[in-house]
């Protein structure tokens, strides 16, 4: 499991727009699995789940992402799984931090 957050300005539908099309453009293989959104006292929250092969572990690894807004103070959680193959511990863990790094790659663009 890695995980990433981050803390910034900005406008809420124009941060999930360009996460979500960021994630599916980093990879041939991602794909947007589920969401759900929330909102309530002009508090926003979205929540994104994706999935994309990786070729280093040989298996999927899935990204769950949480965008958490209150007019222009944003939040967002990253969160990923998979990428390993044992069965007791895990022992690679590279797919999910290269799933990560383009998460990053799009944040520093917001």
């Amino acid at each position: 499991m890695a995980k990433y957050t981050h803390y910034w300005k900005g406008n809420f539908d124009d941060a999930l727009r360009r996460l979500h099309e960021g994630i599916l453009q980093g990879s041939l293989t991602a794909s947007f699995e589920d969401g759900d959104d929330f909102s309530r006292n002009g508090v926003r929250c979205a929540v994104r789940v994706y999935e994309r092969y990786s070729m280093i572990g040989g298996n999927r690894v899935s990204l769950n992402l949480t965008l958490f807004g209150y007019g222009e103070d944003l939040s967002l959680s990253a969160i990923t799984s998979g990428g390993s193959q044992a069965v007791l511990w895990k022992l690679n863990t590279l797919g999910e931090e290269a799933f990560l790094d383009r998460l990053r790659e799009i944040v520093e663009t917001l």
